[in-house]
């Protein structure tokens, strides 16, 4: 009922007919799923790549870091250059660059070619993550738009919490190449269908800040390149040397978006308090979701002694849970004050977030559920809203740019939150359980700054 009440149509509904949304949203899911899976397959099955492919696991992390810095380093500039391309020709772009690259993966046999070919799949996942959220600003109705970014979260959400475990399955049952080659069928049906159903826009004439784009790119790979060096535990120039390049490259950005003609992240969005405020708290969020996807399975094999597939079978009701909660507070959103609802869920994630660090090394299936089912309901209830709040407060015009933001802000978090793991299992006296209470300082900021907004969104854009 939640998801059929997204494809009827009303008299005055902007957006696509009810019977071609189906199709767009099915599109769109493909391809969020598509590119946030991939990187959790990958990680899981870097062992056996090393193996046989004959290189170390040091070389082989580079399979994944390779995706990850590449996707970074161009969310913004993809957001911004969907402005003049129209966002249904990047997406549509971005969507098959994926699954050739994917192709390429599949018949890599050495190293080289395979991280060649991963750099590509990072192009294509940034190309369609950077404008996603707001492909459904084009597709829905605002009456819906709660709803339809609800079910995007939730994608996104399964596809990071899932990765893993489907990567296991596949290995389980397959060579590694399959890992990539279940894209090529997914990406080629999503292909066809985005061709119909995808709705057009007119490009816009201004021109492109490449200056800005070069800015953006060493500044989002710079960052991300640091902090994962930094969560392996770097510790030397290889690993501050490129945050500070980061760090001067954003002081650099800034002053050349302020003065741009036609800047690549118009910061007049972060004017508005409701963006600005919504974009921090998923920042603190994602922060603490990158600390416990990270810190729990490295928690339950190496205190607990679970195995691989027992770890990723502790850590599935988190994503159930999220799955569930997921659609009915992207409703919820649409009916009442997306902030509260944040809020709510916020407080339940604390709690559930809380509980995980007091656990114990003997601790029984039971008592690790119960505790991932509070993350995924308060998560569940958070992201959509708040998701919904960051991209309704700001124009349509502005929306490519705010999803860029977006997917910029959970990768920073996401990484984060790796290095916060890191950098607690590299210190004497720190442990898993003190990076899992980092985490739920982390949680804390966000819900304060999420309660403190409140009035700010009784009056709806």
């Amino acid at each position: 009922m939640l998801i059929r009440r997204l494809f009827v149509t009303r008299p005055g509904d902007e957006g696509l007919p009810g019977p071609q949304r189906r199709h767009a949203m099915l599109v769109m899911v493909l391809g969020t799923l598509m590119s946030v899976l991939d990187n959790g397959i990958v990680n899981i099955a870097l062992p056996t790549l090393a193996g046989e492919l004959a290189v170390s696991e040091s070389r082989a992390v580079w399979i994944t870091n390779i995706y990850q810095l590449v996707c970074a380093a161009l969310l913004l500039g993809f957001a911004a250059l969907s402005r003049l391309v129209g966002r249904r020709r990047l997406y549509l772009g971005g969507l098959a660059l994926f699954v050739v690259a994917s192709l390429c993966c599949a018949l890599s046999r050495s190293f080289e070619w395979l991280v060649a070919s991963r750099m590509l799949q990072g192009v294509g996942a940034a190309a369609m993550l950077s404008i996603g959220p707001s492909m459904y600003r084009l597709i829905f109705p605002s009456r819906l738009l709660g709803s339809a970014i609800g079910m995007g979260a939730l994608v996104v959400a399964f596809g990071i919490a899932f990765g893993p475990s489907l990567g296991g399955i596949i290995l389980h049952f397959a060579s590694w190449p399959w890992l990539f080659a279940i894209n090529v069928p997914l990406g080629l049906l999503a292909l066809v269908l985005g061709l119909r159903a995808l709705p057009g826009e007119p490009a816009q004439s201004h021109g492109f800040d490449w200056t800005g784009a070069v800015l953006s790119v060493v500044m989002l790979s710079g960052f991300v390149f640091s902090l994962d060096h930094i969560g392996h535990g770097a510790r030397g120039m290889s690993a501050w040397l490129p945050l500070l390049i980061s760090t001067l490259c954003l002081v650099l950005f800034v002053w050349r978006q302020r003065r741009a003609a036609a800047p690549l992240v118009p910061l007049g969005m972060f004017r508005q308090a409701r963006f600005s405020i919504a974009a921090t708290v998923s920042l603190l969020a994602f922060v603490a979701q990158g600390i416990a996807f990270v810190g729990l399975p490295f928690m339950f094999q190496t205190v607990m002694g679970a195995s691989p597939l027992e770890a990723a079978l502790l850590f599935t009701p988190w994503p159930m849970a999220l799955m569930l909660v997921g659609p009915l507070s992207g409703r919820l959103a649409d009916r009442f004050n997306p902030t509260l609802i944040s809020s709510l869920g916020l407080m339940i994630f604390l709690l559930g977030m809380s509980s995980l660090a007091t656990l114990t090394a003997d601790a029984d299936a039971l008592a690790i559920g119960w505790r991932a089912v509070l993350c995924g309901v308060g998560y569940g209830l958070f992201q959509a809203p708040n998701n919904r709040e960051m991209i309704g407060s700001v124009t349509l015009a502005h929306s490519a740019n705010a999803s860029g933001v977006l997917a910029s802000v959970r990768t920073f978090g996401q990484a984060l939150g790796t290095a916060s793991v890191g950098l607690m299992l590299a210190l004497p006296a720190a442990s898993l359980t003190h990076a899992l209470w980092l985490g739920c300082v982390s949680v804390v900021a966000a819900l304060a700054l999420s309660v403190w907004r409140i009035p700010l969104a009784r009056v709806r854009a």
